[in-house]
C-alpha cells in the first residue's frame, strides 16, 4: 500500500477508499463504489487525486485502464507528472521496478470526447476527419449565415454573431430550448426567437455539409453516441478507474456522458467543491455535485476535507461564516493549524480614485515589507472595474498583468497560417477558405465565394484549385498556395515539413496584410514549433484548437523590464490561484451580489460563491473595499457620472464582526477638533431653533 504518512487522515481515507493490495485481482462487478470527494479551497485536493491515482498504478492497475478527466491539458499533466514521482519513490522505498507512469488517456472533456468520436463515430455515420472549429471560426459561420439571410439589414438591430453563438451554446449545454434561454438568459433577444431559430438551424447544417464540429457538438455527439448500447459497453469495459476533477464545474451534457457511459458509477472518483462553482454562464451547474449522491444512492460514498493549508483561520472564519448563511451547498467547514493573522479588512472609501490611491499605498507599503508584487492581486467581479486602478498605476508606473487577455488563437495571424492547414485538411471547410483567399490581393466576398462554388462544383477535389484563375495581382501568390495546399491534402509533404511550408508562404500574406509584421511572424515561428510535438496533422489541428497557448504578441503593449509586477484579474479567472495579499474591488450590491442576479435566488448563491472564492485566495491579508460611490460604464451614456454603492446584502452583521471595519482616508479625532466641531453644531442648532422663535 502507498506510504500516506504526507497526507492527513481525510486525504489518506479519499486515497484509499475502496482499494487494496488485491485491487489489480478486482472483477468489474467489485469495484469501488461511487466516491465524491469534496474538497474546500487550499485543502489539497490535487495532491489527493495525484495520491490516488498513484495508489491505483501501485496496487497494480494498468494506467491503460484509467480514464482522467480534467478542465485544462495543464491541471491533467500536473495531475499524471505528481502521480509518476509519486509512484517512482514509492518504488525506490519498497524496491520494486520503476515504470514511469503513463496515462494515456487523460486530458479536458472535450478532448476526451474528440479521441471517442475519432475512434467510434463512423459507428454513428460520423467521419472521422471531421474538423474543430474553434470559438472564433463559429462565430464567423454564424455571421456568414446572418449576411446570408439578411438579417443584417433588419430595421432593427439583429443580435451579432458572438452573441447568437453564446445563445446556441447555452442551448446546447443546458439542453433547454430556445425559448427557454431566451426567457431566462436572453430577454433583450426574445423578438427574435424565430430568425434565431432558422439561423440555427442553418449553422447546424452548414457544419453537417462542411464536416465541421464546434465545441459544443464534441460534447453533444459524445452525449448521443453513450446511447448507443454496443459503444456504450465498448467504452465501459475499456476503463476500470475514472477520475474526474472540478466536477462542480461540468454542465448537464458533462455529467451526462459520465452516467451514460457509466451508469452504476463504479469505479467512479470525482473530484469538487460546491463553494467553488461560479461558472453557470457556461452552462455549469451546481446541482451536479449537490445531487451526486442521490444519484447514486445508496452505494455513493462522500469525503470531505476541510484541512486548509493555504489561509490563516481568520481568513477561513470568514469564508465558513459566508457559506453558513446561504441556502443550498454542503457548507464544509474549513479549519486551518496556522491560528494567527490579520484580522480580514473591510475598508469604506469615498469613490474609486480613493479606492485606487488605496490599493496603490498598501501594494507599496506591503512590497516595502518583504512581499514580491507577484504575491499580491487584485480581484474583481467585472473587467472595467479594474479601469481606474489601472490609470493610477501607470501612473505610478507600478508593473503590473491583468489576466484575461488576447489569447493565442484569437490573434488574427495565428487564425490565418491555421485556417490553411484547415483548408489543406478539409477542403469542405468554407470558413477557413474564405478567410485564406480574402488575404490575396484584390480577392474580394464576391471573387472568394465563385472559387468556392468552383470547388464545390468539383465535389471539393482539391486538385481543380490549380486550374483555376484570379486576377493578375493575386495570381502568383495564388499559384504557390494552390500548390501548397494539394501537397498538403495528399502528404506529399512530410507531416513536420507542412507547417513550415505554409508559415513560409504565409509571410508573404503576412506582411500585405499586417503593418506590425515583424512581431506576428514571432507567433507564426512559435506555432510551427508547438507542430513538431504532434505525431500527425489531425492531432496538431485538435489539440491545437481545443487548448491552444494563452500568449501571444499580436498588438501586445511593450512590456515592462521588470521581473515583477502586480496581478489583476477577475475572480473567475482567479480561481485555483493563491496570492499572499488579496484585494477586493467594489464589495457592493451591484457588484457583489452583482445586479444582473437580483431576484434569482441561484444567481445569489453563486455571486455568494464568487465572492468566498475571492477571499479563499489569501494566504495572509484580504482587503474588502467598498467605494461609497463609483462609476460605470452603463451610465455614462445616459449623463450620470457614477452611482452611489449600497452596502453588500452579504454584509450581515455575523460578517462585519469577523471584520476590521475601517475608513480610508482615516479620520483622527484630537481633543481639540472634537471641541471645535461640538461648537459649530451648537451654533448651527441655535439657529436653527431660532428660525422659529
Amino acid at each position: 500500500m502507498l506510504e500516506t504518512l504526507l497526507l492527513n487522515d481525510q486525504q489518506s481515507a479519499a486515497v484509499t477508499f475502496g482499494l487494496n493490495d488485491d485491487t489489480r485481482k478486482t472483477s468489474p462487478l467489485t469495484m469501488p463504489p461511487p466516491l465524491l470527494i469534496i474538497a474546500g479551497a487550499g485543502t489539497g485536493k490535487t495532491n489527493t487525486l495525484a495520491h490516488r491515482t498513484a495508489q491505483l498504478i501501485l496496487s497494480g492497475v494498468s494506467p491503460d485502464k484509467i480514464l482522467l478527466m480534467t478542465f485544462a491539458r495543464r491541471a491533467a499533466g500536473e495531475l499524471s507528472s505528481r502521480a509518476d514521482r509519486i509512484v517512482e519513490q514509492q518504488s525506490k522505498k519498497g524496491n520494486r521496478q520503476y515504470k514511469p507512469v503513463n496515462l494515456s488517456w487523460m486530458g479536458t472533456f472535450h478532448s476526451i470526447a474528440n479521441r471517442l468520436l475519432r475512434v467510434h463515430g463512423k459507428s454513428i455515420g460520423l467521419e472521422a476527419g471531421f474538423v474543430i472549429m474553434d470559438r472564433g471560426d463559429s462565430a464567423d459561420l454564424l455571421d456568414m449565415l446572418r449576411h446570408e439571410l439578411a438579417f443584417t439589414t433588419t430595421e432593427k438591430r439583429f443580435p451579432k454573431k458572438n452573441t447568437c453563438l453564446a445563445i446556441y451554446s447555452r442551448c446546447i449545454n443546458s439542453q433547454q430550448c430556445l425559448n427557454q434561454v431566451l426567457t431566462q438568459s436572453f430577454p433583450y433577444c426574445r423578438e427574435w426567437e424565430a430568425e434565431l431559430k432558422q439561423l440555427f438551424s442553418l449553422y447546424t447544417q452548414s457544419k453537417i455539409k462542411q464536416l465541421c464540429l464546434d465545441y459544443d457538438d464534441l460534447l453533444l455527439y459524445c452525449y448521443h453516441l453513450a446511447d448507443v448500447p454496443e459503444i456504450a459497453a465498448i467504452v465501459r469495459n475499456q476503463f476500470d478507474y475514472i477520475l474526474v476533477d472540478e466536477y462542480q464545474d461540468t454542465n448537464l451534457l458533462q455529467a451526462g456522458i459520465l452516467t451514460r457511459f457509466f451508469p452504476t458509477g463504479e469505479g467512479l472518483t470525482v473530484v469538487g467543491d460546491d463553494a467553488q462553482s461560479i461558472y453557470s454562464f457556461r452552462s455549469a451547474t451546481v446541482d451536479n455535485i449537490l445531487q451526486f449522491p442521490d444519484l447514486f444512492n445508496p452505494r455513493a460514498t462522500v469525503i470531505s476535507l476541510t484541512q486548509n493549508y493555504r489561509s490563516h483561520q481568520s481568513i477561513l472564519d470568514l469564508s465558513n461564516a459566508l457559506l453558513s448563511e446561504g441556502d443550498e451547498g454542503y457548507k464544509v467547514a474549513l479549519y486551518s493549524e496556522k491560528k494567527s493573522g490579520e484580522k480580514p479588512k473591510l475598508i469604506t472609501v469615498e469613490d474609486d480614485a480613493k479606492q485606487a490611491e488605496y490599493i496603490v499605498e498598501q501594494i507599496l507599503a506591503a512590497r516595502e515589507a518583504g512581499v514580491d508584487l507577484k504575491q499580491q492581486a487584485v480581484l474583481f467581479r467585472s473587467s472595467y472595474h479594474s479601469d481606474r486602478l489601472e490609470l493610477e498605476l501607470t501612473r505610478r508606473d507600478i508593473p503590473y498583468v491583468k489576466h484575461g487577455g488576447l489569447k493565442f488563437l484569437e490573434a488574427s495571424h495565428v487564425k490565418d497560417l491555421l485556417s490553411i492547414l484547415r483548408w489543406a485538411d478539409n477542403p469542405k471547410i468554407n470558413v477557413s477558405a474564405f478567410r485564406v483567399l480574402k488575404l490575396l490581393p484584390g480577392v474580394g466576398p464576391k471573387l472568394a465565394e465563385k472559387t468556392l462554388q468552383h470547388l464545390e462544383l468539383n465535389q471539393f477535389d482539391i486538385d481543380c484549385l490549380e486550374k483555376w484563375k484570379l486576377p493578375v495581382t493575386a495570381q502568383p501568390l495564388w499559384e504557390s498556395l494552390s500548390a501548397l495546399l494539394v501537397s498538403i491534402h495528399h502528404n506529399t509533404l512530410p507531416w513536420h515539413d507542412q507547417v513550415d511550408k505554409a508559415a513560409e508562404y504565409y509571410q508573404s500574406l503576412l506582411e500585405i496584410n499586417y503593418d506590425d509584421h515583424f512581431v506576428r511572424y514571432g507567433d507564426i515561428e512559435q506555432l510551427a514549433q508547438i507542430s513538431q510535438q504532434f505525431p500527425t496533422r489531425e492531432r496538431f489541428l485538435s489539440e491545437l484548437t481545443l487548448d491552444p497557448p494563452q500568449s501571444t504578441g499580436d498588438l501586445a503593449n511593450d512590456p515592462h523590464l521588470d521581473d515583477d509586477f502586480l496581478i489583476l484579474s477577475t475572480v473567475h479567472s482567479a480561481k485555483g490561484q493563491e496570492w499572499n495579499n488579496v484585494h477586493i474591488l467594489n464589495v457592493a450590491d451591484g457588484n457583489f451580489p452583482n445586479e444582473y442576479s437580483a431576484g434569482d435566488d441561484k444567481a445569489i448563491e453563486e455571486e455568494r460563491r464568487l465572492l468566498n472564492v475571492a477571499i479563499t485566495r489569501a494566504k495572509n491579508e484580504v482587503h474588502l473595499i467598498q467605494p461609497l460611490k463609483y462609476w460605470i460604464p452603463e451610465q455614462q451614456r445616459y449623463g450620470d457620472r457614477h452611482v452611489y454603492g449600497g452596502k453588500s446584502r452579504f454584509l450581515t452583521e455575523k460578517i462585519l464582526s469577523l471584520l476590521d471595519c475601517t475608513h480610508y482616508p482615516s479620520k483622527h479625532t484630537t481633543p481639540e477638533n472634537l471641541a471645535q466641531g461640538q461648537q459649530v453644531i451648537s451654533d448651527i442648532r441655535e439657529k436653527l431653533l431660532s428660525m422659529w422663535e
